[in-house]
């Protein structure tokens, strides 16, 4: 496949997931998570993955039976980093106190929407462990984009407060919802999840947004819709 044929892989953190099993739904088990691993690797057409998470948290399984797992899987060459997604703080404390290398990734929810991780302490653990955030949905679902469909889906308020910055910044809103993302002091990388060559073009006008306190606090009222103590 192109991945494996081209240098753009040599440029590139190949991250895939697993755990999840529709039906089941959720299985972190030692035999499940092989089989996905080589199932993943064979697709992607690579003998090594750079980042591999656990999608969701399998409920039934030891955070002890999961480390030994991923540690295999380390130790056989056929992933370099381990990371988690959706996963709580206390369920990602447990799984790290039974590995013996850290998680280099979290993987919550965050948008200027959806700020559960800011306030559930999923990014002060990420900060004092030095883990890298990947934020999921950082648009919403698209409920923060530019449409006249999206803007039914998002709080009006919220996106009078991102529309006012947008006209400041000479931007769009999409862009400043990014720029919220990535103005945390966890410094989240956020996924933003599209097929269109310039949508992915759109977003880099996020990295010359500069959002002050005052910014990033009007978009949190604005989304909470209460005001801050």
């Amino acid at each position: 496949m192109a991945l494996a044929r081209g240098s753009l892989l040599s440029r590139m953190v190949l991250a895939t997931k697993g755990g999840i099993w529709p039906g089941v739904p959720y299985d972190s088990s030692a035999a499940y998570l092989r089989s996905a691993l080589d199932a993943s690797r064979r697709r992607l057409g690579v003998d090594v993955i750079d980042l591999y998470q656990i999608h969701r948290p399998d409920l039934f399984v030891h955070p002890r039976m999961l480390a030994a797992s991923l540690t295999s899987m380390v130790a056989s060459g056929a992933i370099r980093f381990v990371g988690v997604s959706n996963f709580t703080v206390a369920q990602t404390e447990a799984l790290a106190a039974e590995l013996s290398f850290p998680l280099a990734t979290i993987q919550p929810e965050f948008s200027p929407a959806t700020l559960t991780p800011m306030r559930d302490g999923t990014f002060d653990w990420a900060m004092r462990h030095d883990v890298l955030p990947l934020a999921w949905s950082p648009l919403a679902g698209g409920a923060l984009g530019d449409t006249a469909a999206a803007s039914d889906r998002a709080p009006a308020a919220l996106l009078d407060v991102l529309d006012g910055l947008a006209r400041r910044e000479s931007v769009d809103r999409s862009a400043i919802a990014l720029a919220f993302v990535l103005a945390h002091p966890s410094r989240p990388v956020a996924i933003i999840g599209t097929q269109r060559p310039h949508r992915i073009a759109a977003a880099t006008q996020a990295l010359a947004v500069r959002l002050d306190r005052s910014d990033c606090y009007s978009i949190i009222q604005a989304s909470e819709g209460v005001p801050l103590p």
